[in-house]
């Protein structure tokens, strides 16, 4: 088994932490984020604590036609795929339906959903042919119901990586091949910052951690091949 794993949105947040973990537990990584000085703050961290080798391709996996240069540098630089984890994700502070812009709307759902799904079938064919892989996608309790705090475009986004998960599980372990769905709860990272109004400190507190999702990744990737955590709910204990 190859121990090189793919990672979106690793420049902060989960994607982050989720780096941190692997990086621990020994894999090599390709890190990806739309933003470069924070990505290399991640590999920085990868290679400093855990002296791991790290490769970042900056680009947005909402842009048609990233995905495949996305694997196909990672592959050049550490070799085969075992392992995508799409953590990369976004929403809008003007997000319900009565306001939500369609310029908003479209850009949620190609990072959100399509942006993974070019990244799994980007992955899918080494995985078939090697009859080995691993694909965690970071999803939402909002993928269980819609609720306004999510927003129109991101609960849409959820429910339909949620369906994708499914599918891959249904069709693909066959293949060697498994996906879980991470579905947390309020975690404490930057993409609060979205919000119409910013949670406070007491409220912040309250929620997950990144580093607790990322263990929950950990969990999806280090279980034997023969097994699967199909989905995963975890929320903070309130």
């Amino acid at each position: 088994m190859s121990k090189h794993a793919i990672i979106t949105g690793a420049g902060t947040g989960v994607g982050r932490h989720t780096a941190l973990a692997m990086a621990k537990a020994g894999w090599q990584l390709t890190l990806n984020g739309r933003t470069e000085s924070t990505l290399e703050e991640t590999r920085e961290a990868c290679q400093t604590q855990h002296g791991v080798a790290c490769h970042v391709v900056v680009g947005s996996v909402a842009d048609r036609g990233f995905a495949p240069k996305l694997v196909q540098a990672a592959i050049q630089a550490h070799g085969p795929v075992e392992v995508l984890c799409n953590a990369a994700g976004t929403n809008t502070p003007r997000r319900l339906l009565e306001e939500l812009s369609h310029e908003d709307y479209h850009r949620l759902i190609d990072t959100n959903l399509h942006g993974s799904y070019d990244c799994i079938q980007a992955v899918l064919p080494a995985m078939r042919q090697a009859k080995s892989g691993t694909i965690v996608n970071i999803i939402s309790d909002s993928a269980l119901w819609g609720m306004p705090l999510a927003g129109a475009a991101y609960t849409i986004s959820k429910f339909g990586l949620r369906g994708l998960t499914q599918t891959i599980n249904a069709e693909e372990n066959k293949h060697g091949i498994r996906a879980c769905g991470i579905l947390p709860g309020e975690i404490d990272t930057p993409i609060l910052k979205l919000r119409p109004t910013m949670p406070d400190q007491a409220h912040r507190a309250s929620m997950l951690r990144p580093e607790d999702v990322a263990a929950c990744v950990m969990l999806a990737v280090e279980l034997p091949q023969r097994a699967v955590v199909q989905e995963l709910l975890v929320r903070p204990c309130r």
